[in-house]
């Protein structure tokens, strides 16, 4: 496996801190969420992307994917079209930039809005991202859906990407939300299998007994069993990036990059292979 983390763990610093802190720490790779503690635009920051690569690559750290919000979880099939081209000029991006993943989501349940059925949302999702397929294979890019909002499951995930069936459509397990939902490691390795495309790491511990609301902790300090995750990865044979997801950037008052960037490193390579 190799190691990256998300530019969201540190909003306040430039790209050539960025790279500073992959190298001096020793992450392989880095995730492009925000530029300049703004979330990225495929297409008013092209010209910031293609410069950010390059000051990645440079110093030997690969830009392991580029982070998008496109999200199809809505009724109104015209949103769910402009989501669809908003994604088409993600992978656009990320395939002039040779960066092998864009990352979408699912999406929330709309509030005040009529609940739909979870397997009509998964039509809804599994759609768009058929719509999507065709330009990732040919642009050699890999879309993958995050275990995140109403689709924290990964078995819900599972069940979109059955619908989908495409080589360049696959999974990114995020070790919190499947966890919040029940499953275990287990769970989400019978669930998904080899469609495990990219991780994102995080601890976290519930600050309420219904686990409606979690505090993010580093490494180790929280109850989601993160080394028995990494474990469970190593042993079914995944070799692609476990990213670091420190969400400094939505949740300020948690430490800093300069604390959390080095701690998950060095406890994610203590953990114990077979």
């Amino acid at each position: 496996m190799k190691y990256a983390f998300s530019t969201l763990a540190c909003p306040a610093w430039s790209i050539e801190q960025v790279v500073e802190a992959a190298t001096t720490l020793g992450y392989d790779g880095v995730e492009l969420r925000l530029l300049d503690g703004a979330v990225i635009d495929p297409g008013a920051d092209r010209a910031k992307v293609e410069q950010a690569v390059a000051r990645c690559r440079a110093a030997g750290v690969e830009v392991c994917a580029l982070d998008s919000s496109c999200t199809f979880n809505h009724a109104d099939r015209g949103v769910r079209e402009r989501e669809v081209a908003d994604l088409l000029r993600w992978i656009d991006l990320a395939a002039d930039q040779q960066v092998p993943l864009v990352r979408v989501f699912g999406g929330h349940a709309r509030p005040g809005l009529a609940p739909q059925p979870p397997e009509v949302v998964n039509d809804w999702v599994a759609e768009a991202l058929s719509r999507a397929a065709p330009t990732a294979e040919q642009a050699g890019v890999t879309v993958v859906l995050e275990t995140h909002d109403a689709f924290s499951s990964a078995r819900r995930v599972a069940a979109v990407l059955d619908r989908v069936d495409a080589p360049r459509v696959a999974a990114l397990w995020d070790s919190h939300h499947p966890y919040r939902t029940g499953e275990t490691a287990q769970d989400v390795i019978d669930a998904l299998g080899p469609r495990i495309a990219h991780v994102h790491v995080k601890d976290a511990r519930r600050t309420t007994p219904d686990g409606s609301d979690w505090q993010l902790v580093l490494l180790g300090e929280g109850e989601v069993p993160v080394r028995e995750q990494v474990q469970a990865l190593e042993r079914h044979g995944y070799s692609g990036y476990v990213s670091v997801e420190w969400e400094k950037k939505w949740h300020p008052e948690i430490a800093e990059p300069e604390i959390a960037l080095p701690q998950h490193i060095r406890w994610l390579r203590s953990v114990p292979t077979s």
